[in-house]
């Protein structure tokens, strides 16, 4: 679907928030507010999930123009990246598919199950589904629940990437910062990528160089050092940009969802997010303290520590929603009192279906991350 259909991250010694049990997984560090974890960054991730999640049950095409959670979400990956790099780049590569693979094995087993029984017969491009370097295959039927598997291509190829992006970045932080912005630019007006898996995976990981490369400048302290005009001002330019696109285009996309339109998504992301984590530079708030909130403030620590196992299963959560909600017609009493045809009792079913595998499956993320396997972290 290329950089559609998403709704589906890059640093400066004064970063925390990056704890290492749980920081190879996209975006997500895992655990809960221990010492040297940033809650801004936490509540960034655990907000970028909510607004998934409620995008997928609804559709509001203005979602992403509210909160661009992907772009945050390939930012805070990014950020986690340059610090971990501070190890051998091949370690922390293999640290980071031993960390991922497990959940999307453990995922992939029901939905490729699902599908071979409904019919669908797998070629030799099955093999996406052992290591999802491209979109896998799949049966139409199931669509909705693998569609979103772009995410976790375009994290593992940023990923691959890093070390070589990292060592560019540092020759001129700023220039291949603002020239991160390019690849989307030309797939749009130059070059169209072709309709396959190669195309893409191109334009993802164009739409979303910008903010992989600003984890970067985070973590690097390049955004701390950069005057307010200096920063504010580009992002305000990129955020109108991405507007205008987007409205601009409505009538060729067919919506103003930022999801279908790529370029207007790059532009949009990239103003949004940098005025996020500029905040976060220029403030250094954020660390872990004692929360005012407790009950919020663990909601939070485990949105972060399970969000593979929330991104992955909360399509089939919804999915499996829809029949649920049917067999409560036949019951009067529940028809009588309950919104049964209500979008907003559809999402509150699918949360509680994405609690129930989260107690189910969320324990493999601890497993693949060599941590003592926990119900609820």
């Amino acid at each position: 679907m290329g950089a559609h259909g998403r709704g589906t991250a890059r640093r400066a010694p004064a970063v925390s928030g990056t704890t290492a049990p749980g920081e190879a997984v996209p975006g997500v560090p895992g655990g809960g507010a221990a010492a040297g974890r940033d809650r801004y960054f936490d509540v960034l991730r655990a907000v970028a999930l909510v607004r998934v999640v409620a995008y997928h049950a609804f559709g509001w095409p203005w979602a992403g123009l509210v909160f661009p959670s992907m772009g945050i979400m390939f930012a805070l990956a990014g950020t986690l990246m340059a610090r971990s790099l501070r190890r051998p780049a091949a370690a922390v590569i293999r640290g980071r598919l031993r960390r991922l693979l497990p959940p999307f094995w453990c995922w992939g087993l029901f939905v490729t199950g699902a599908m071979l029984v409904h019919g669908w017969m797998p070629g030799r491009q099955a093999v996406y589904w052992v290591v999802p370097l491209g979109d896998p295959p799949g049966d139409a039927w199931a669509e909705q629940v693998w569609e979103i598997l772009w995410y976790l291509r375009t994290y593992l190829w940023f990923v691959l990437l890093s070390p070589l992006l990292l060592r560019v970045f540092r020759c001129a932080p700023v220039p291949v910062l603002v020239l991160s912005l390019a690849p989307a630019v030309v797939l749009r007006y130059v070059w169209q990528p072709p309709d396959d898996r190669f195309g893409s995976a191109l334009t993802d990981l164009a739409t979303y160089l910008f903010c992989w490369l600003l984890g970067f400048a985070h973590r690097e302290g390049v955004l701390g050092r950069l005057k307010p005009a200096a920063v504010v001002l580009p992002a305000l330019a990129a955020l109108a940009y991405g507007a205008w696109y987007a409205v601009a285009h409505r009538g060729e996309y067919g919506t103003y969802d930022l999801d279908d339109i790529p370029l207007a998504q790059a532009f949009w992301s990239a103003g949004f997010v940098t005025l996020l984590m500029y905040a976060k530079a220029r403030s250094g708030t954020g660390t872990a303290r004692p929360a005012r909130f407790r009950r919020l403030d663990r909601l939070v620590t485990v949105f972060n520590a399970r969000a593979v196992t929330i991104y992955l299963w909360h399509e089939l959560a919804l999915v499996l929603a829809v029949p649920l909600i049917d067999r409560l017609w036949d019951v009067p009493a529940f028809e009588a009192h309950l919104p049964l045809d209500s979008q907003w009792f559809l999402l509150g079913v699918g949360w509680i279906l994405i609690a129930v595998f989260v107690v189910l499956f969320g324990w493999v993320e601890d497993v693949a991350a060599r941590r003592r396997p926990r119900l609820v972290p």
